[in-house]
């Protein structure tokens, strides 16, 4: 008998919305005909009431997460496994080296910055991954798979260096041409793609009319095509306006919470480490730091100090070896320090008759962590 004021079809069709939301591959098409179905015969009370349904929503959702960790074989949302490691990955042209003995590693569902200045690296390091540049020495694996490159691109989306399209064609036509040639996605996606990174008012204008900022923007569009599991983007804010870099941001951040994994090379510091969880800094192709985007601006908080007596207040800590910096900027003490160890500070300085007379603290800067690293300007 069916619960009164519970309407199966209804039900059934939300759930499988539901769930297309959260597994697009796994709930498009015949299967997800099939699952709408499957609710509909079985979505009865039996007098189990709300009960009896959440342990149908929870069967279902399980033989979901099956569906796609099988899919991508081990690679599947939340199981910590690295989609990228590069192992002493180096690329030489002549006596030129462009990246050399690169080793990181990319977990799944993070958005992940290398970042560096131009000429780092960055870009021929993506280039490596997309099997588009031939390495010197080294290897890399994706979805953990160092063969196959070619079964394992398909379940990439990247766009490296700028988004090049037909000019005479408009936006919507590139994506549809485009989606024909790599057989990607279904048709309909096209306009929520469009929707997505802002151009659906612009999709009928020809590609040859767009601002670079929206050139990038449908190269965005181009990237997502498919519903990709790994994304690889080079400089993807480049010629935005402070409103479309915020929208982008936003764009990648969900997708790394959708459990997407997402590289980003940039040279955009302020950018990386508002959309980014970890980063590579690479410079003159070398690995120079790699680390979560919080822990690097902990490792670079400071406290400013104001004191009894300025100079022997530096003195005394820059004898410290748990300080790394000490210095005076503006009339006051700067410690390169945490204001966790603001107590113990301050009673070091008191043993000689040094007294803090105010503090204050700040977060650590990307910017200014990547200038200590790199010796060099972003």
């Amino acid at each position: 008998m069916q619960c009164q004021g519970w309407e199966p079809d209804m039900i059934s069709e939300r759930v499988y919305r539901a769930l297309l939301v959260a597994y697009p591959r796994e709930f498009r098409g015949e299967y997800g005909e099939l699952m709408v179905q499957f609710f509909r015969d079985r979505m009865r009370c039996d007098g189990k009431g709300a009960r009896g349904l959440i342990v149908w929503m929870q069967l279902i959702s399980d033989l979901a997460v099956s569906a796609f960790n099988e899919r991508a074989g081990g690679y599947g949302m939340g199981n910590g496994k690295p989609v990228i490691e590069t192992d002493a990955l180096s690329k030489i042209y002549g006596s030129i080296v462009a990246v050399d003995d690169l080793s990181m590693s990319v977990p799944r569902g993070h958005a992940f910055g290398l970042l560096g200045p131009n000429g780092s690296g960055k870009t021929t390091t993506m280039g490596m991954l997309l099997g588009l540049v031939q390495p010197t020495s080294g290897s890399f694996s994706l979805f953990g798979s160092t063969d196959g490159l070619e079964e394992s691109l398909r379940r990439v989306g990247a766009i490296v260096e700028y988004p090049s399209f037909y000019p005479y064609l408009t936006g919507r036509e590139n994506l549809r041409y485009f989606q024909g040639i790599f057989q990607r996605g279904e048709p309909e996606d096209i306009e929520c793609l469009l929707e997505k990174v802002g151009l659906a008012e612009s999709g009928d204008r020809r590609f040859s009319t767009y601002s670079l900022g929206m050139k990038q923007r449908l190269g965005l569009a181009f990237v997502l095509l498919g519903d990709p599991e790994l994304l690889l983007l080079d400089e993807p804010t480049n010629g935005m306006d402070p409103a479309g870099m915020a929208e982008v941001r936003h764009l990648i951040r969900q997708l790394a919470e959708d459990g997407r994994t997402v590289l980003v090379a940039s040279h955009l510091l302020n950018e990386v480490e508002q959309m980014c969880d970890s980063v590579v800094i690479m410079s003159n192709g070398n690995l120079i730091a790699q680390g979560s985007v919080s822990d690097i601006l902990r490792s670079d908080e400071n406290v400013r100090l104001k004191t009894t007596d300025d100079e022997k207040a530096v003195t005394i800590l820059s004898a410290l070896d748990w300080i790394s910096e000490v210095r005076m900027e503006d009339g006051e003490v700067v410690v390169s320090s945490s204001r966790d160890e603001l107590a113990e500070i301050s009673t070091v300085l008191g043993r000689s008759e040094v007294y803090v007379i105010e503090t204050s603290s700040g977060p650590g800067s990307l910017e200014k962590y990547f200038l200590e690293v790199t010796g060099d300007d972003a």
